[in-house]
């Protein structure tokens, strides 16, 4: 479960993604410091989901910089596939 979703995110204003930013900055800062103590995590995948919604906070608050239209949260982007040709096996030389 992520701790924020993509559309609460971009709702927020300038001012709330840069102060919530920092809250989650802080807090994974403490779990890491917990963790290299060696000390028990309560619960060990809240570190990851916390990177994950500092890094949906950044590109949000980068694509308002940029002004470019927000991506919808049921939307995924599509790689373009490209086909490599086979390389034909060489044939062995006979003497």
């Amino acid at each position: 479960m992520p701790i924020m979703r993509l559309k609460e995110i971009s709702d927020m204003s300038a001012d709330q993604r840069t102060q919530k930013l920092a809250e989650l900055r802080a807090e994974l800062s403490r779990l890491r410091t917990m963790i290299s103590a060696g000390g028990a995590v309560e619960n060990p995948a809240r570190v990851r989901a916390l990177r994950k919604t500092i890094a949906r906070i950044l590109t949000a608050e980068n694509a308002a910089k940029l002004n470019v239209e927000k991506p919808k949260e049921t939307e995924k982007p599509v790689k373009a596939v490209k086909k490599k040709a086979k390389a034909k096996p060489k044939e062995k030389e006979k003497k």
